[in-house]
């Protein structure tokens, strides 16, 4: 069966489920999986050593998950405007698959936790989308044809879902937002196996 990647950090748990429910909107579109990975914390001293294989939750992400998928969901929370530097991290070692030109063509789609309202939701969402557009990957969002996106009080942009997880982050994920993240993978999955043939 053909497989989307959902590749995803989180810190705090709420970036984690938003990815949960990215992929339960791609499996309820048939026909297509999803391939659910982290990437591993790393430390700002020194870089970090963690274990081959994550004490719980999705395996870490390796490049031949990039190269087998037919299309990418990317979330991460946001650390000043722009994507956690994990994820940064584990796409500046991707270089190999650009210049090979493997993700040009693929659909790709990105989603977002922030602490507070209005912490650079926006522009983090976008600079994940930078190093897939370098990739040739096309950018998947939410159209305003989804209601949630247009009634919403908490998380959700056009550029694809957001959450407001709060300073504590003991904010759910609202109804909306869980909407949002369904119909971003249902759209995502719907695109790729089109491109897919």
């Amino acid at each position: 069966m053909k497989e989307i990647l959902v590749l995803y950090y989180s810190h705090g748990g709420a970036v984690k489920q938003m990815a949960q429910l990215v992929a339960r909107g791609i499996e309820l579109t048939g026909g297509v999986a999803a391939r659910i990975r982290t990437v591993p914390r790393i430390s700002a001293v020194c870089e970090a050593v963690e274990s081959a294989v994550p004490d719980a939750g999705a395996p870490y992400a390796e490049l031949s998950d990039l190269e087998q998928c037919i299309g990418l969901a990317l979330g991460s929370p946001t650390r000043f405007g722009n994507m956690a530097a994990p994820l940064k991290y584990f796409w500046d070692s991707t270089a190999g698959l650009w210049l090979k030109g493997t993700l040009a063509g693929k659909p790709a789609a990105v989603f977002t936790s922030t602490a507070s309202l209005h912490g650079g939701q926006e522009t983090t969402l976008i600079s994940m989308m930078l190093p897939l557009l370098h990739h040739g990957m096309m950018i998947i969002g939410v159209p305003y044809t989804e209601p949630e996106l247009l009634t919403t009080t908490s998380g959700g942009t056009p550029y694809g879902p957001s959450h407001h997880a709060g300073a504590a982050n003991d904010q759910a994920i609202t109804e909306h937002e869980k909407k949002l993240c369904i119909a971003l993978g249902r759209r995502l999955a719907a695109t790729a196996l089109k491109l897919a043939g």
